[in-house]
């Protein structure tokens, strides 16, 4: 019994921790794109989005350390480069993007002011709360997640049992690769590595000692985490499908939830999910800025400096950052997402498959070649895409960004069956 209550409720708060409310704009736009081909969308999104952070948090129950033990294999330095790279780009994109959300949603529509002005007074705030550390955000996330929760099953429920006109045709020529790379914003992977070392250390302080019972409950709990996950996500791809006559082409991610919460709860329900959306974001930054300042102040010898500056700088980093506009915001995140998401999907494959197929020669050899066939990807967001044709052309897969695949595949392959036969002979 007591184990099964534990389950629970840690899998409600690694849904509550993934549920980072930034990533509720991505669904509906994708299935207001995507037509009658929402469910192709739905697969590649529920893919990188739920599935993948499932697995990384499958990971963290057979390694039950932290983030840093996924790398080891390749060799320290590499792990501590990877980690301090996550961290980067989680204070960089996923949390100012929150302050944009906050303002779209919440503050502009009801109040007109500027951006700037928004960014500015919500990382002021996050800097109070994350410099006095309480349970005040766990307690208000904790009641939040739920009230969240509740209205987008609302609105998904009286979407699809009250469609309203037809389904514009898809945008998209190829629905299933457009859904797994849209799933990358929702950074939802980069938070499994990092949410599952904290469960870790959760279950320790708890008092449980046993390998096999703590990996039963970080694998069962985030199982009940994921399945929230994809009921939400999977739910609102096919609201935003269903809906996407309604709209303008034109209509950007945070009006278009907006616009669908109006047509299924009226504007009273519309207010309501503005204001929470806007606490789960606050608490969502709150827990991305303490999380990146415990991290650096651990590497520096538990020095309390280096988490002020740490905080500072990533207060600072959102203000400047945060006054974008969300598309915007997610446009700029792509060459990193590019960059890290191909590394991090093959840490976490590499740690979740048995260990007799994972040795650190394979360790090794796979991301190398992952790091190296994923620079195109990367280098297409940042220089001419005509320059990087010719490449592409004879790299499998490159023309849908995906050119790391085939090759980590044959490399993991190729290194297991040498390996395997030098040990045989």
């Amino acid at each position: 019994m007591k184990n099964t209550k534990e389950t629970f409720a840690i899998g409600f708060g690694i849904f509550a921790a993934f549920f980072g409310a930034g990533n509720l704009i991505l669904p509906p736009l994708l299935g207001f794109n995507s037509g009658p081909d929402w469910w192709l969308v739905a697969i590649g999104f529920i893919t990188s989005a739920t599935l993948i952070p499932l697995l990384a948090l499958f990971a963290h129950a057979r390694l039950q350390g932290t983030m840093l033990d996924f790398g080891n294999k390749v060799s320290p330095l590499f792990s501590l480069v990877f980690c301090l790279c996550v961290y980067i780009i989680a204070i960089t994109l996923p949390c100012p993007r929150t302050a944009a959300v906050t303002h779209e949603m919440a503050i502009q529509p009801f109040f007109g002011t500027n951006s700037l002005l928004t960014s500015a007074i919500y990382f002021v705030l996050v800097f109070v709360f994350a410099m006095n550390r309480n349970n005040v955000l766990q307690i208000l996330g904790k009641y939040l997640t739920p009230f969240i929760g509740i209205i987008l099953l609302a609105i998904i429920l009286i979407g699809i049992f009250s469609p309203v006109g037809s389904m514009n045709p898809s945008s998209f020529e190829a629905p299933m690769v457009s859904g797994f790379f849209e799933g990358y914003q929702t950074y939802d992977a980069l938070a499994g590595l990092l949410t599952g070392g904290i469960v870790v250390i959760s279950l320790n302080i708890k008092g449980y000692t046993s390998f096999e019972e703590k990996k039963k409950i970080i694998a069962k709990s985030g199982l009940i985490a994921m399945l929230g996950l994809f009921i939400i996500y999977a739910g609102l791809i096919s609201v935003g499908a269903l809906y996407s006559g309604q709209f303008e082409s034109t209509i950007t991610r945070t009006e278009l939830l907006t616009g669908l919460s109006k047509a299924t709860l009226g504007h009273i329900g519309t207010t309501f999910l503005s204001v929470l959306i806007a606490l789960a974001c606050f608490t969502t930054a709150v827990g991305i800025v303490v999380g990146t300042a415990d991290f650096f102040r651990g590497l520096f010898n538990n020095s309390k400096r280096a988490y002020f500056i740490t905080v500072f700088i990533s207060c600072l980093i959102g203000i400047l950052v945060g006054q974008l506009d969300v598309h915007d915001i997610i446009v700029v995140a792509l060459p990193a997402l590019m960059f890290i998401y191909p590394l991090s999907i093959v840490l976490i494959l590499l740690n979740v498959i048995p260990e007799k197929y994972a040795s650190k020669k394979v360790f090794k050899a796979v991301v190398l070649v992952t790091f190296i066939f994923s620079i195109p990807d990367f280098l297409n967001f940042l220089i001419p895409p005509e320059n990087l044709d010719a490449l592409k052309a004879v790299i499998p897969f490159a023309d849908d960004n995906l050119g790391w695949v085939l090759p980590a595949v044959l490399t993991f392959l190729i290194v297991n069956l040498v390996t395997n036969k030098s040990v045989n002979s």
